[in-house]
């Protein structure tokens, strides 16, 4: 999880920035002006709360993943270590989306403040800079996570929440699927599991397609959660979808889509490959293939 945290990070930031910010043009336009304005430690930005809670939030997807799975195993065939059935990995994949977003809110809403609070809020030719010049609005996760929660309680610290139940929920459908069938088509008949170049491909190939596809949702999540540095724009999930078609038209849903499934490769495929790496050293007295 902190691999995945450390190799997505830069472009994390490049995409929030594409997608929430102003004036950035195309990816490369973007990639030069946040490091000719803030230097290499820019692309860095935010990123220290989202490597202190990977583990425990990469450990409740997984495990609810893996933990449903076994479930719908045993109640179908009474046996939890039976080859679950594709029908049973998405029902699997939903639930754990659907549980994720509850630490998954607070965590990208903090990260996204860090990321877009050196920008300026641009409206109705107002431009609104941090109070104080020099200083950003926020010292640091911990700061703005209690600022937030002083400001604007829970709802402020779960703002996006919606959006972000829209694109996880079918989002890690599209990660956990393609991740089994690409495994299950690479890895040789007769092993129990695959090997770790099958599943670094298979998890990169995974991270692309879950990514690229969740890209208009996560377009309005990033608004809205980036929302509220200076000024509250939306309203809500479906405010926010409004006001970004009628100013930006449709195509505003598809910003960063292409750095979204580049990123979504070496994250993906850090993130699996540690999941399977660790399972294996945890489960050293099983034999690799069938008897």
């Amino acid at each position: 999880g902190a691999a995945s945290v450390v190799v997505g990070h830069p472009l994390d930031t490049i995409k929030t920035r594409l997608q929430a910010g102003q004036g950035y043009g195309n990816t490369l336009n973007c990639v030069l002006t946040v490091y000719r304005n803030e230097s290499v430690a820019g692309f860095f930005k935010g990123m220290s709360f989202p490597l202190a809670s990977i583990a425990v939030y990469s450990s409740v997807v997984f495990g609810v993943f893996s933990n449903t799975q076994r479930l719908l195993s045993q109640l179908r065939h009474g046996d939890p270590s039976h080859t679950p059935a594709l029908t049973d990995v998405a029902l699997a994949s939903m639930v754990a989306g659907f549980i994720s977003v509850g630490i998954g809110t607070p965590v990208d809403l903090v990260k996204i403040r860090l990321q877009m609070q050196t920008q300026p809020y641009i409206e109705a030719n107002i431009k609104l800079k941090p109070p104080v010049p020099g200083f950003p609005v926020y010292q640091g996760p911990i700061h703005c996570f209690r600022t937030v929660l002083q400001k604007e309680g829970i709802a402020g610290i779960y703002r996006g929440v919606g959006a972000m139940l829209l694109r996880d929920v079918p989002g890690y459908c599209l990660y956990f699927i393609p991740y089994t069938c690409f495994c299950g088509w690479i890895t040789p008949d007769g092993c129990i599991s695959p090997n770790p170049s099958s599943v670094w491909l298979a998890g990169g190939i995974a991270g692309a397609i879950s990514w690229g596809t969740a890209t208009p949702m996560d377009v309005v999540k990033s608004r809205l959660q980036a929302d509220g540095v200076y000024l509250n724009k939306y309203k809500g999930t479906l405010d926010c979808i409004l006001q970004s078609y009628q100013n930006e038209g449709l195509k505003v849903f598809f910003r960063g889509i292409t750095i979204n499934a580049v990123r979504g490769f070496p994250m993906s495929s850090a993130m699996f490959l540690g999941y399977e790496l660790s399972l294996k050293a945890m489960k050293r007295d099983q034999t690799e293939t069938n008897p």
